[in-house]
């Protein structure tokens, strides 16, 4: 694990913190606490903050447990962009909540676009450049892209399908608001698991292979 990792585990947390601020306060909605029992919002300000913490903690972990187990460095990697991607997207999807007041329905399907494309451009560029360290020294930037839109595409129906059919048959008594985030995160789990085998096994996968060392030829004796 080399320091520009912890300085970008850092960064990647701080700003997955910053787009967790929409999510914190549509569903809890803190401006309504401030009235009633005085608590302070600029709590979420520091919100930015602990999760840069968190994100440091976890990438030092997975440096220790890389020395025995290299898959760890990779995967706590994945895990912090994941966390950011995350973040965008709910964050986004919140936010959008918040300005058109859509909380439900089929409608719902194409506010929760924005943050799934934001999501996904972010996790293109972090995965082939960070978690699976694509060294083309900046040429063919967008060569896996065509790629990785085909597999992201999918993860992008299979989100919105999941959100809308979710939304418009609640399981739950619940605010509309807290079920629309609880709708996401189901999609989330599903969307996840598809993009991370096909980035890992379809779009970046020659990536891989081009740093693995290969071994000299023994010569007969």
């Amino acid at each position: 694990m080399k320091k520009i990792d912890y300085a970008l585990a850092g960064l990647i947390g701080f700003f997955a913190g910053i787009f967790a601020i929409p999510v914190i306060y549509n569903i809890y909605n803190p401006l309504s606490g401030i009235l009633r029992h005085g608590h302070n919002p600029f709590v979420l300000l520091a919100l930015p903050w602990v999760v840069a913490i968190a994100a440091l903690i976890g990438i030092f972990i997975a440096g220790f447990l890389g020395k025995k187990f290299p898959f760890f460095i990779q995967f706590a990697k994945f895990a912090v962009v994941g966390v950011l991607n995350t973040a965008i997207d709910f964050g986004t999807l919140n936010l959008m909540s918040i300005i058109t007041g859509v909380t439900s329905g089929i409608v719902v399907g194409g506010v929760n676009v924005p943050g799934v494309s934001l999501a996904l451009m972010n996790a293109y560029f972090w995965n082939k450049y960070w978690v699976f360290s694509h060294r083309d020294n900046g040429k063919n930037v967008l060569q896996d892209f065509p790629k990785f839109l085909l597999v992201s595409g999918i993860g992008v129906i299979v989100n919105s399908g999941i959100v809308i059919f979710a939304t418009s048959y609640p399981l739950l008594a619940v605010n509309p608001k807290t079920w629309l985030n609880l709708a996401k995160a189901s999609a989330t789990v599903f969307s996840l698991v598809w993009n991370f085998l096909g980035y890992k096994f379809i779009v970046f996968r020659s990536s891989q292979s081009e740093e693995t060392p290969q071994r000299e030829p023994i010569a007969p004796l």
